[in-house]
């Protein structure tokens, strides 16, 4: 695995990958907003053809929009980030797909158990996002297309925008593909 806007403190130990974002550090392109920011944290292997990729996390989010979870990229204008982001004092169920222009998806997690097990299904051109949660299972979020790119990078991603950096502890991850 490689990092793509390597975080200036981070740790890979027997599996469990412990990163402080940087500050200001994001992933997003135009919209309203009227910027375009490429320097979030991405840890990933390249993938090709389907897959799924499962990750469990946790984070000590204190700031706006502080967030972490899985990414799928093919480059800076073709991506998809997924996890948790904090709002307004929320843990939100968030989603971001780029298409050169990014579009947002959140869902308050008002039963945040304190982490997190997200799922992410690639068949072909598109992507499901799933979360387990407490009592219900696995949840589906979202069903988007991306890229019907051979080979696409995966990984776990981590980004602070506004605020002075965080910890966040990936517990586990695991990338299968079909028999």
């Amino acid at each position: 695995m490689t990092w793509l806007n390597e975080p200036r403190k981070w740790k890979f130990d027997n599996q469990r990958l412990t990163v402080v974002a940087d500050s200001g550090s994001d992933f997003w392109r135009k919209t309203h907003y009227g910027f375009i920011r490429d320097t979030g944290h991405f840890f990933y292997e390249a993938v090709s053809g389907d897959f799924q990729v499962e990750t469990e996390f946790s984070g000590e989010y204190a700031k706006l929009y502080d967030q972490a979870g899985l990414m799928i990229r093919l480059d800076e204008t073709i991506w998809l980030k997924t996890g948790i982001e904090y709002l307004n004092g929320v843990h939100c169920v968030s989603a971001v797909v780029t298409r050169d222009y990014s579009d947002w998806s959140v869902l308050p997690f008002r039963d945040y158990p304190g982490s997190l097990r997200l799922r992410l299904k690639r068949q072909g051109g598109s992507v499901t996002i799933e979360y387990f949660a407490p009592g219900a299972g696995w949840v589906m979020f979202r069903t988007t297309h991306l890229s019907p790119a051979a080979t696409l990078a995966v990984g776990r991603t981590v980004a602070a925008p506004d605020g002075p950096g965080f910890e966040v502890v990936f517990s586990e991850f695991h990338l299968t593909r079909p028999v």
